[in-house]
This record gives structure tokens, sequence and C-alpha cells, in this order.
């Protein structure tokens, strides 16, 4: 294999890892929730409103730490109302979650274009401070000069947000949290067998509220990392289905956290090599049109869910309101 090669797919992954961060994020967030027994069809309304809230409170004052306080916020008041709504009020868990993400998708750019006038958007974020930049860790610029293993410290695992980082430690805590803590046996007993746990003494409604509030802390950062991080301001639909795809990930994944990391990461690359195709002609093919290279992650994602997920196991409970028994 050639340098040049080496140099491509090393390329290739350090963009695979940016692209997925967003994905591992979300399906972190559907993972707490659906192991309660919550349909995670929100994550899309929770992500695009945490980067409308990341994005504006970043342009206005001027601080991406405080934007991500904002965008985990507004994403977590979304998980609320979600939760009122699913919980407590025993509605449709699915017609709930459509209704907040065609509502978030409505109200974000209008807020936008109400508050900034620049076109449903929020102004551009060019201060280094409203912005998680890239981190280069120490000697990942000499280390450039070794291809081998200089190239894989300096590009692969030096050169990310913040952000990455924390959704790299994100995956084993939640594996922790779920198999390891009482609140995870109480999160994944809930979404099995919820009157065994209310036969307990426990809340049922309670466990939940907290599942989905968790989901909302996460898919807040998913959120703000695509407005403030991969990008630089909130554009609409700027999510692109990304809540969606995190949630057949999770799906793939059988329910599982590093199941769903390893379905995020070949989705992700599947997206970063149609990006690198655009323009690119083919042998015996020539240059792909782009309308297919943007569509070709998500028909990747029918194809795997078809052919490899034919008997998921989701959790017993999930989709089912609770009804307490006398």
């Amino acid at each position: 294999m050639t340098l040049s090669y080496y140099t491509v797919i090393i390329l290739l992954l350090a963009g695979t890892i940016r692209v997925a961060t967003p994905l591992i994020l979300s399906a972190l967030a559907g993972l707490f929730s659906e192991r309660s027994g919550v349909v995670a069809l929100g994550l899309e309304g929770m992500m695009l409103g945490a980067a409308f809230g990341s994005a504006a409170a970043s342009a206005i004052y001027g601080s991406a730490w405080l934007g991500l306080l904002v965008g985990v916020s507004v994403s977590v008041l979304i998980a609320a109302v979600l939760s009122f709504a699913c919980v407590f009020k025993k509605g449709n868990q699915v017609v709930a979650a459509i209704a907040l993400n065609i509502t978030i998708s409505g109200l974000a750019p209008t807020l936008a274009l109400a508050w900034f006038n620049q076109g449903n958007q929020t102004p551009g974020l060019t201060n280094s401070a409203q912005r998680f930049l890239e981190i280069t860790l120490p000697w990942a610029k000499v280390s450039r000069t070794h291809p081998f293993p200089g190239l894989i410290y300096s590009e692969l695992i030096s050169g990310h947000s913040v952000i990455v980082y924390l959704a790299a430690l994100l995956v084993p805590l939640s594996a922790f949290i779920l198999y390891k803590t009482r609140f995870g046996l109480r999160v994944r007993a809930v979404g099995e067998n919820p009157h065994a746990l209310d036969s307990a003494g426990i809340s049922v409604n309670k466990i939940r509220t907290q599942a989905v509030l968790i989901s909302g802390v996460l898919s807040g950062v998913a959120g703000t990392y695509l407005a403030t991080a991969a990008g630089a301001g909130f554009i609409p639909d700027m999510t692109a289905g990304k809540g969606y795809l995190a949630l057949a990930a999770l799906i793939f994944g059988n329910w599982k956290p590093y199941r769903a990391l390893g379905a995020c990461l070949l989705f992700a690359f599947t997206d970063t090599v149609a990006t690198r195709l655009q323009g690119v002609p083919l042998p015996l093919i020539g240059i792909i049109p782009v309308q297919f290279i943007i569509a070709l992650p998500y028909l990747m994602t029918v194809i795997l869910l078809a052919g490899f997920v034919a008997r998921p196991e989701p959790p017993k409970a999930i989709g089912v309101p609770y009804e307490k028994e006398n």
C-alpha cells in the first residue's frame, strides 16, 4: 500500500469520527429512552432545537460553552414536554414525537428570522470563542513527519473538538450505567416489565421520565455539536435526518451501546466516502450523480436493516403507556 493510499484511508477514518459524533450521541440518547419503554422518534426535534438554541446563544453572547448550556436546556425542555405527553398523559408516543419534530422544524427557523433577520438562520459563528474548535494534542504536529504511526496520532486521535472526545467517553459510561448500576437495572426493567417494577414499589413514570430527560441531555450535546463544532451556525433542517439515522443505528445494534456505536461508525463511514465521491470519476462508471451520493448513506441504512436485522429484539414494553393495575 503506497503512502498516498494510506493517507487517504487515515483521512477517511478521521472524517468518519467527526461525522459519527452526532449519531453516537443521538443513538445513546435513544438507547436510554427506548430501554425505558418510550419510543425515541423525538431525537430529530431535540437535536434541531438544541442546534438552534446553541447557535443563537453563541451568536448573542459569544461563548460556545454558554451555547452548549442553552442547547442542552432547550433539548431537555422538549424532552420534558414529550415525557409529559407520553408518560403522564399516556398519549401515543409516535404521534407526539412526530408532532414535536414538525413543530421544532418550523419554529426554529421562524425564531431565527424574527431574532436575527438573516434568512431563517443564525449569524455565522466566526469568533473562535463562539465555537468548539479542534484540539491539537501534544506532539501531534511533530508526529506528522512520521506517517506510521504518527499520522494515526495526529489525524485520528488528535485534531477533534472536545465534544468528539466527550462522545467517545459517553459510550462506555452509558454501558456502565445501564448494566452496572441500580438506575440502569431499573431502566431496563421498566422497558421489559413495568408491572413487576411497580409491584416492587418503584415509580414507573419516574424512571421513564428520568430516562427521557437523559435522552434530552445527550440529544442537546449532539445538536450543539452540529451547530457550534461541525458547523458555524444554525440553518433550517441542518440535522438532515440524523436523529432517524441514529435510531436506525440503535435498532441495527439491537439496543446495545457498543453495537450501536459500530452501526454509527459504519453509517458515518458510508457518508464520508459518499462525500469524497462527489465529482470524482470512477472507472467504467464515470461521475456518479450527486443525488445518488447524497442518498447513499440512507440507502445503505435500509439495506443493512433489511438484510442484517431480521429479528430485532426491542424492549417488550416499548411504545406501550403504563396503566397502573388496581
